[in-house]
C-alpha cells in the first residue's frame, strides 16, 4: 500500500550525522519508506507485547526487501520496564542471532522501545545503526527525535543512556488509530509544551484546534506533529547534548519525573505527569513574577481540556513538598545539589532558573492535592 501522498518531511541537522522525520499515513506497509537506508544481512525489529501483534509483521514484510534475515524480539509494555533486565533482551536476541555491526535496529513502538532501542544501538559493537518508527503520539512529537537514549534507574528517570541519533524517523500517522485516548492525551502534553517555550502562535492554535486533536483529524494530527518536530529539530541542532538551549525542552519535566518516581514507574503516563508538571512550572514562573496569573489558568486549562491532570499527587502523607524535592535533586539538569527548572520568562521564551526551596514548597503546596 502506498501512500497517497508524498510525506511530509522535517529535516535535522547535525551534519554528517542529519536525518529526514518523515510523516504520513501508510508509510508502515511501504517498502520505499525504507529505500534510503543502507543494505545489511540482518534487521532487528524491537517492539512490545501491545504493539508487536499490531504492526510488526508489516514492517516485517516492507523490510524484506532490502533485509535478508529480518528478526524480531518484543519486550513487555511500560514505563516500569525500562531497565537494565528488559535492555538485555534485545542484547540476547542481537547475540543469539549473530548479529554484526551492520544490522539495522528498528525502534517499533512508543517512547520506552525507542529509548531502549537507541540505547542497545548505541552499546552493541560500539554503535550500530538505527531507525526510530514511533507508534505514540508523545514518542512522534517528542521522544524519536533528537538522539536521547536510555533506560529508568530506581533513584531516577534516564539516569543511564546516551546520545545516539537515529538514522530517520518514520512517523506513520496511521498508528495513532489504535492508540488509546490515554495514550493519545498524554502525547498531547508534549504537543502543548511547545507553544509556551517557543511559539506562541503555534500555542493559540493548539487551543483553536484541541477538539480536532481529540477526534484524531489527519489533518489536525499531521500539522501538530510537524510543527513540533520543527520546533525540536531548530533546537537539537543548536545544543544536541543539552549544554544549553536544549534545556528548555524539559519544560515541566522536572516536576514530572518526581512524580513518575515517587509514585512508581508506570502508575501515571509520562505526558500525564509532564503535563501536571508544566501547571506546577507555570505557577513557579508566577511565584518569580515571570508571567502572570493569567498564563498559569490559560495553560492549566488547556492542559485539562486534553484529558490530563492538573492536580499532583501526594507523594509521602507528611512533608510531601520534601518529597518532591528530594526527588528533584536527582534530576539531570541538577548543579552542585541545586536544582534547576524550566520557567517561562515571556511570550513562547523559556529560561533555566534556580529557585529557593521555600519557594517551591509553595508551588508543590498549592498544586497538590
Amino acid at each position: 500500500m502506498h501512500s497517497p501522498t508524498p510525506p511530509q518531511q522535517v529535516h535535522i541537522d547535525l551534519g554528517d550525522r542529519s536525518y529526514p522525520i518523515l510523516i504520513a499515513s501508510s508509510l508502515l506497509d511501504n517498502a520505499a519508506t525504507f529505500a534510503n537506508l543502507p543494505t545489511a544481512s540482518s534487521a532487528l525489529i524491537v517492539s512490545n507485547t501491545t504493539v508487536a501483534p499490531l504492526y510488526a509483521q508489516r514492517l516485517h514484510t516492507a523490510l524484506q526487501s532490502r533485509y535478508k534475515n529480518v528478526h524480531l524480539v518484543t519486550l513487555p509494555d511500560g514505563e516500569e520496564y525500562k531497565t537494565w533486565e528488559t535492555l538485555n533482551l534485545i542484547f540476547d536476541a542481537l547475540l543469539e542471532n549473530t548479529c554484526d555491526r551492520k544490522t539495522v535496529l528498528f525502534a517499533l513502538g512508543g517512547g520506552v522501545v525507542g529509548d531502549m532501542t537507541g540505547f542497545a544501538a548505541a552499546s552493541y559493537m560500539r554503535g550500530v545503526p538505527f531507525v526510530q518508527i514511533p507508534t505514540t503520539l508523545l514518542s512522534q512529537v517528542d521522544s524519536s527525535v533528537g538522539g536521547k537514549t536510555g533506560i529508568n534507574h530506581p533513584h531516577g528517570k534516564n539516569m543511564i543512556g546516551a546520545f545516539y541519533q537515529p538514522l530517520a524517523v518514520v512517523c506513520d500517522l496511521d498508528t495513532l488509530k489504535t492508540l488509546p485516548d490515554r495514550e493519545l492525551s498524554a502525547g498531547l502534553a508534549e504537543v502543548i509544551k511547545y507553544g509556551p517555550i517557543a511559539d506562541d502562535s503555534f500555542l493559540d492554535w493548539i487551543e483553536a484546534n484541541m477538539d480536532r486533536l481529540l477526534a484524531r483529524d489527519v489533518d489536525a494530527l499531521t500539522f501538530a506533529v510537524k510543527r513540533s518536530c520543527e520546533i525540536k529539530a531548530w533546537v537539537v541542532a543548536q545544543d544536541e547534548r543539552e549544554s544549553g538551549l536544549r534545556a528548555i525542552l524539559n519544560f515541566g519535566h522536572t516536576f514530572g519525573h518526581a512524580i513518575e518516581a515517587g509514585m512508581g514507574y508506570g502508575q501515571w503516563l509520562h505526558g500525564e505527569a509532564v503535563g501536571c508538571g508544566m501547571v506546577m512550572a507555570a505557577e513557579l514562573s508566577r511565584q518569580l513574577e515571570l508571567v502572570d496569573a493569567h498564563f498559569v489558568t490559560r495553560l492549566r486549562t488547556l492542559v485539562q481540556r486534553a484529558g490530563l491532570p492538573v492536580i499532583g499527587p501526594r507523594l509521602r502523607p507528611d512533608d510531601n513538598a520534601g518529597r518532591y524535592l528530594e526527588l528533584m535533586r536527582v534530576d539531570k539538569k541538577s548543579e552542585a545539589g541545586e536544582i534547576r527548572f524550566v520557567v517561562i520568562d515571556g511570550a513562547a521564551h523559556a529560561a533555566v532558573r534556580g529557585a529557593e526551596d521555600a519557594v517551591v514548597r509553595r508551588v508543590i503546596d498549592a498544586c497538590c492535592a
